[in-house]
């Protein structure tokens, strides 16, 4: 059991720098992009549709290291079922048709923690993102009244 947690805590740290990193490189795509646009109205869009892609692809790239500890592990026999699995897992949906042998299924529930804390710093960020974009934005309209 140790080695499984061991296993776990290690892939939680990975997903958890995977995503910080990738936090940051959305910061630094926003801050880049927002200088090149004018129009207030593109550069709002173009910031959320930046962030939720980049969003999408950061919990992709996590989904497939989990998928890929399984294949290694094998736990899981084929790609698209580790994949499944993983992105079920991950979302905590957990159909249920896919299912862990008894040895790792700690790793598949961790990993369900571990889903539910990034997304929900995912959409921390989406929100602080779109909350700065209101400030920024009510304050170019206040010092237009002036």
């Amino acid at each position: 059991m140790i080695e499984r947690l061991a296993l776990a805590t290690l892939m939680v740290g990975l997903t958890v720098t995977v995503h910080f990193f990738g936090l940051l490189a959305l910061l630094w795509t926003l801050r880049t992009r927002a200088k090149s646009v004018h129009d207030t109205w593109m550069r709002e869009g173009a910031a959320v549709f930046t962030v939720v892609v980049g969003l999408m692809v950061i919990h992709a790239v996590e989904v497939w290291l989990y998928a890929g500890a399984y294949l290694a592990l094998g736990a899981l026999n084929d790609l698209e079922t580790a994949v499944y699995f993983s992105t079920a897992s991950f979302t905590t949906i957990g159909y249920g048709d896919v299912v862990l042998d008894r040895r790792w299924r700690l790793v598949g529930a961790i990993e369900g923690a571990n889903g539910l804390l990034l997304f929900g710093w995912s959409t921390a960020f989406l929100f602080s993102v779109i909350s700065r974009m209101r400030t920024l934005e009510h304050d170019w309209l206040e010092r237009g009244k002036r």
